[in-house]
């Protein structure tokens, strides 16, 4: 195998954590994704994220890597539901409000902290809209909840799309421990297109 070639420095910063490594890497500076920080999944919602402090955390500990920047999501109820569903809000009618209320609201810190902000009724947030807010770039860096749900529907559909996917694993959080890690082995599966990283890697400039 080739040796790598050297680490390149971005537009984001500088330093190590303002790094990636160029061996299959577009050029395009990797963009910060924070999925469905809302408090709707916080504990103690039917919808919370036990580890939800934990991915909290990591995306605090990211964001000034990237300058501040990033592109957050939400997940809203839509106003009729159709198809599969309706069934699906029939099951988790709590859920079925409309999209100002305070269930779906950015967490803290988020709510100040989220310039971009992409709102969606649909597990995966990946579409044209999706792709044009990441200005051009093949580089993201996924975090959020619940990654095996709204973070791999993202993840597969961006990798799809020809997206370089790095999930940072302690930056994201399932419905329970064991269904955040079956996620993540899932994803792993779709290397060199996705990969599961952490917050120090990510840090790291690895």
């Amino acid at each position: 195998m080739a040796a790598s070639e050297p680490e390149a420095e971005t537009a984001s910063g500088t330093g190590a954590a303002a790094t990636v490594r160029n061996d299959r890497r577009s050029e395009a500076k990797p963009v910060l994704v924070a999925i469905d920080m809302q408090a709707i999944f916080e504990p103690p919602s039917p919808w919370g994220a036990p580890d939800y402090a934990t991915a909290s955390a990591g995306i605090q500990r990211l964001l000034p890597a990237f300058g501040g920047d990033a592109i957050f999501t939400r997940f809203v109820a839509p106003e009729r539901p159709r198809g599969a569903w309706v069934p699906y809000y029939e099951q988790w009618a709590f859920a079925l409000v409309p999209d100002d209320d305070p269930l779906y609201a950015l967490s803290e810190p988020f709510r100040d902290l989220a310039p971009h902000l992409e709102t969606r009724p649909t597990f995966g947030k990946w579409d044209a809209a999706f792709e044009a807010a990441m200005g051009g770039s093949t580089e993201m860096v996924l975090t959020g909840v619940s990654t095996d749900c709204c973070v791999i529907s993202t993840a597969l559909a961006a990798a799809d799309a020809g997206v370089h996917v790095r999930v940072v694993a302690d930056a994201c959080a399932g419905i329970s421990p064991a269904d955040h890690q079956r996620a993540l082995d899932a994803m792993a599966l779709y290397g060199p297109l996705i990969e599961i990283t952490s917050v120090d890697e990510v840090l790291a400039g690895k």
